[in-house]
């Protein structure tokens, strides 16, 4: 069995759909996490721009070299300070939902914001306040994509007010809608004192919200200056082998999207994933 495998688009060097695509299928991949700004700084992504023309267009592009969009990426603050730019943010996801369809995709993906404009990483997202916060704009979200029949993925992160398995699961149960789905990243679920800690903090993960994961995201990590640090796939500490042991068994032909893998290693890359894929 082959993994089912893809990669986040603006990880390619292209910026226009054609080859963008093109290069896509070139490495043999077959599903990409599109974000429309980060792909095609040259077109006009902003809100308010979105169109059905403009999902078939896209769509097609894809379509035509045999490649799903299997989520859109709206990575938004959705919890920031600014009330007028947290409308903004949730407007912008909520336009996703509302044309996702056309460009062939059921899942729009986001964090969980930052209460900080910047982001980045600050033990105030820990707090009672802030998660309340998130659960408030997260069902505001998936109430819109109860509408359109589309999936709200949400992907937890130590930057975040949602960086911790029980969270997760808490958001879920707060939300307590089939619209909200997660994007399980193993390397976002650790932290510089735990990761030595990985099948426990894996196993824990898929013991509490295993049936609701819709996307793998694979990347990995190293230490350093007590920080840690993505890496391209296969070049790090992450365990892929409890990793694929755990979610081959679940969640069977789910799509693992490689995440910040760029050239000159997304061909070792594959190559690794497939190859502890297969030993799973």
């Amino acid at each position: 069995m082959k993994v089912n495998l893809g990669i986040r688009a603006h990880d390619i060097d292209k910026h226009s759909p054609e080859e963008l695509a093109a290069a896509i299928s070139e490495k043999g991949l077959t599903a990409v996490q599109l974000a429309l700004s980060k792909s095609f700084p040259n077109i006009n992504t902003s809100l308010g721009s979105l169109s059905p023309g403009f999902a078939h267009y896209i769509r097609n592009a894809f379509s035509n070299h045999k490649i799903q969009i299997s989520v859109l990426g709206c990575y938004i603050n959705m919890i920031h300070p600014d009330n007028k730019e947290r409308r903004k943010a949730l407007d912008r996801f909520k336009e996703h939902i509302r044309y996702a369809r056309e460009f062939g995709c059921s899942i729009i993906a986001t964090e969980t914001g930052n209460i900080n404009p910047k982001m980045g990483y600050t033990e105030e997202n820990f707090k009672e306040e802030p998660f309340l916060e998130v659960v408030k704009s997260v069902k505001e979200l998936v109430e819109e994509a109860e509408k359109f029949g589309v999936i709200v993925g949400i992907e937890a992160g130590i930057n975040h007010p949602v960086y911790s398995s029980s969270l997760m699961k808490r958001l879920l149960d707060c939300v307590d809608s089939n619209n909200l789905q997660v994007i399980f990243d193993p390397v976002n679920l650790l932290f510089p004192n735990t990761f030595d800690q990985q099948e426990e903090i894996f196993e824990e993960a898929i013991e509490l919200f295993g049936d609701r994961i819709a996307i793998v995201h694979a990347k990995d990590f190293i230490i350093k200056n007590d920080r840690i640090e993505t890496v391209p796939v296969g070049q790090g500490l992450l365990n892929y082998d409890v990793v694929m042991k755990l979610i081959k068994r679940t969640k069977p032909f789910i799509h693992f999207l490689m995440e910040a893998t760029k050239e000159p290693h997304i061909d070792d890359s594959i190559e690794f994933l497939q190859q502890k894929y297969e030993q799973a």
